[in-house]
């Protein structure tokens, strides 16, 4: 620790992303990113952006990707927000909406990152547990006194919170900004999108890393009233008004356009974990009821760190959370079918060699 670092830097606890290996013939199932290639549209409107105006600034507000978005979901573009992956607008929402010394509330397992923004930002925060088999407990979050966040789908259990008691965590914090992480939202059954217009303290987060495979881009964006959407631009602008590229903003509208190419990859990878979480059941794996494009398993007699450990070795990264209480369980991302036959292939050598 350096003596030059600010209390902020001090207090910090970096996110410790996941393993990302520099090696050959890896089979990468351990960050959730999409097996698909974007829609062919992406490539051509990068590769015509590049040619054409790569010299000049991005427009600041996102003008044209936001209508997009927002015509998406029947919203206006004041009801949208751009950034640099979900991740920054997400740290931008802790800023905008939670004060410190106000706690927040947030599932004691989720996504690892809100910890990390909590004591980055000075705001205290509540780890409220989740039920036996992992569900929230909508009433626990009920009259949060600084605010709540939560994925949904959960991260990462995978599983899904229905819409009616997301709805019932929004009304029951009326005076409290309540924040849906949606990064895996279109692999599960329904987005809270619907519930923006009804809703002034409501913000959706969603991200086209995932179901839409532009990870490499980094572009998340969020859904609320305009004055919430006002308070992340000020925030936004506070520190870069020039958080999206030019090629991002090209490659994310194409994107958008190709509605069909989104729904078909979409289906593909939510039929491929259908037949994952089924094989995996009978090689005795207890696997949760996943609604994004993961699955959240526990061996009965292996350990999880062993698994992980063993398939690394053998060039297949998943992940696994060295911390109670999901040390036992491990998170792999939906490949294709032809990624996770040679998952099956190399566990199924492993399983053999254990027994």
């Amino acid at each position: 620790m350096s003596k030059f670092w600010s209390s902020m830097a001090k207090r910090t606890e970096p996110y410790v992303p996941g393993e990302q290996l520099d090696k050959a013939n890896i089979l990468k199932l351990n960050t959730n990113e999409n097996p698909y290639p974007p829609a062919p549209a992406v490539s051509k409107a990068i590769t015509k952006e590049m040619e054409r105006t790569i010299q000049l600034y991005p427009p600041p507000a996102a003008d044209d990707l936001r209508q997009s978005i927002a015509a998406m979901y029947n919203l206006a573009p004041d009801n949208v927000f751009v950034g640099n992956g979900s991740d920054e607008v997400l740290a931008f929402s802790f800023m905008a909406f939670f004060e410190p010394g106000r706690t927040i509330r947030f599932p004691e397992i989720t996504y690892s990152f809100y910890p990390v923004y909590a004591k980055l930002f000075h705001i205290p925060f509540r780890e409220m547990p989740l039920n036996e088999d992992f569900t929230l407990c909508p009433a626990d979050f009920f009259g949060a006194e600084g605010g709540v966040i939560f994925p949904n789908p959960n991260a990462p259990t995978g599983i899904y919170l229905s819409l009616d008691q997301v709805q019932e965590i929004v009304e029951n914090n009326p005076d409290q900004v309540v924040i849906i992480d949606e990064a895996y939202i279109d692999f599960a059954p329904e987005s809270a999108v619907s519930l923006v217009r009804k809703y002034d303290n409501l913000l959706v987060v969603q991200t086209m890393s995932k179901s839409r495979s532009l990870a490499g881009l980094r572009v998340g964006f969020a859904l609320g009233d305009p004055t919430l959407i006002e308070g992340l631009t000020r925030v936004k602008d506070s520190f870069n008004s020039y958080t999206l590229d030019r090629l991002a903003l090209a490659g994310a509208k194409a994107s958008i356009k190709d509605q069909a190419y989104f729904e078909q990859t979409t289906a593909n990878i939510i039929r491929t974990r259908s037949w994952v979480s089924k094989q995996m059941e009978q090689q005795g794996f207890h696997v949760l009821p996943s609604q994004a494009n993961f699955i959240f398993v526990r061996h009965e007699h292996i350990a999880a760190k062993t698994l992980y450990e063993q398939l690394k070795a053998a060039n297949v990264l998943i992940r696994h959370f060295n911390k109670q209480p999901i040390t036992d369980w491990l998170r792999i991302t939906i490949g294709t079918d032809e990624d996770m036959e040679v998952f099956f292939e190399k566990l199924h050598k492993l399983l053999n060699e254990e027994n």
